[in-house]
């Protein structure tokens, strides 16, 4: 549908123009005429009188027919994203400006704001926003030049998260050597379970597996994957977390980019291995786990030990076991050997100590004995009930005494006594 904007007025009513307003017209008539002879309807009836809704529209319309979608490459300009999830920005050249739109649908699929002045293509359509007669580019879709909004996203949420130490090498944990069960998030139909399973069935067998499906692209993913992490660190019934997916183009990889789910995998209380798409594909939720693998199946291999490496370790602590407990043996024997040594000296030396106190104590008591004293000459004056007699008046004239000598007794006679 075309519209002559210009015939319902004669050459004497038309207000005067400038040059552009003369080439606008010569372009409208112009393309009316090419889609007239392209088999498009004929121009409509001249109109006497037009509103400005009226010419607003016509113009829309003109516009959106001429102009096809396209790519506009520029610089971005008081990028806004209002409230109801709409994006405004302006794109500059180096003469001129166009005002751009995004809509809520199209907004929420950009990883990032693009930063004040960088260089963006934008794919849309132009049109004419009527209520104030603006022109603008309703875009579809918006993308960096050079390294890109999703690597700027990136770098910002890398760089905010290394700031909180949620990137350092002292947050990893180590893996636990033997798990009893794996809990895998990821999707219930994707490839990465599949390798995961055939993984663990083929080296550790004995191991359990605990799923948290989840959509792993796509709007609503990361919010997804965030919750099922959150949910397995709660059951606590895996020792160790295998978060991923296969691989993708970046766009397929992104919610493992969010910062909904590099949260998660910090605060879990399990051990997480991530990953993530091949082994160039590199994502935030890789910066923060525990354990970085290339693929799925790197992830599992490094979740579960191989079973014959597991049974040639318990071969060797077993032989371990039996060397060690022979050790002890041999050393509680020669404990024991030692020991009774030992207690054998001490009684010997304590008995030769108490000998030597006793003999010491007889020596004492012997030079204490009057035995002893009557030994070295000395005499012990009895009466004949055997009391001793220590004075002169013990002594009656005549009267009879026993003197008690070293080897007997001899019986005496009192004779008088003198004072002397």
């Amino acid at each position: 549908m075309t519209y002559d904007l210009f015939s319902s007025a004669g050459a004497s009513e038309r207000p005067r123009r400038g040059m552009n307003e003369a080439r606008n017209e010569e372009v409208a008539r112009a393309v009316a005429a090419r889609d007239a002879d392209a088999g498009f309807p004929p121009p409509r009836a001249a109109r006497p009188e037009w509103t400005v809704a009226d010419v607003n529209a016509a113009a829309r319309e003109l516009v959106e027919s001429v102009l096809p979608p396209m790519w506009v490459v520029g610089e971005v300009s008081n990028f806004t994203k209002a409230r109801s999830g709409h994006v405004y920005f302006t794109l500059r050249g180096p003469d001129a400006q166009l005002r751009c739109v995004m809509w809520r649908d199209e907004a929420r699929r950009l990883p990032t704001a693009p930063a004040e002045g960088m260089e963006v293509r934008a794919l849309g359509r132009v049109t004419l926003y009527e209520p104030r007669g603006e022109f603008q580019l309703v875009v579809a879709e918006l993308e960096g030049r050079g390294e890109g909004l999703w690597k700027l996203a990136f770098d910002r949420l890398r760089t905010r998260l290394e700031l909180e130490g949620l990137t350092s090498p002292e947050r990893k944990r180590p893996l636990p050597a033997h798990p009893a069960c794996v809990g895998v998030v990821t999707s219930r139909d994707g490839a990465a379970l599949r390798d995961v399973a055939a993984v663990v069935r083929r080296r550790a067998p004995w191991t359990r597996l605990v799923l948290a499906p989840t959509r792993v692209q796509g709007e609503g993913a990361p919010a997804e994957i965030a919750a099922a992490i959150r949910r397995l660190g709660r059951a606590g019934c895996a020792d160790v977390l295998i978060v991923g997916r296969g691989g993708g183009s970046v766009e397929d990889l992104w919610a493992f980019n969010e910062e909904v789910v590099a949260r998660a995998i910090a605060e879990s209380p399990i051990p997480v291995i991530s990953a993530v798409g091949h082994e160039t594909d590199v994502t935030i939720a890789d910066l923060v786990a525990d354990l970085r693998a290339p693929t799925p199946s790197a992830a599992a291999e490094a979740a579960v030990p191989d079973a014959h490496r597991v049974r040639r370790e318990v071969a060797e602590l077993r032989a371990r076991l039996v060397d060690a407990a022979r050790e002890q043996v041999a050393e509680g024997r020669e404990a024991v050997f030692s020991a009774r040594l030992d207690l054998r000296d001490a009684a010997e030396r304590g008995l030769r100590g108490r000998r030597e106190r006793v003999s010491a104590m007889a020596g004492r008591l012997h030079a204490l004995s009057p035995l002893a004293t009557l030994a070295r000459g000395f005499a012990v004056p009895l009466s004949p009930e055997g009391r001793v007699l220590r004075s002169r008046a013990d002594f009656a004239p005549g009267g009879r005494f026993d003197l008690r000598v070293a080897d007997g007794t001899v019986p005496c006679r009192a004779e008088p006594t003198t004072d002397r």
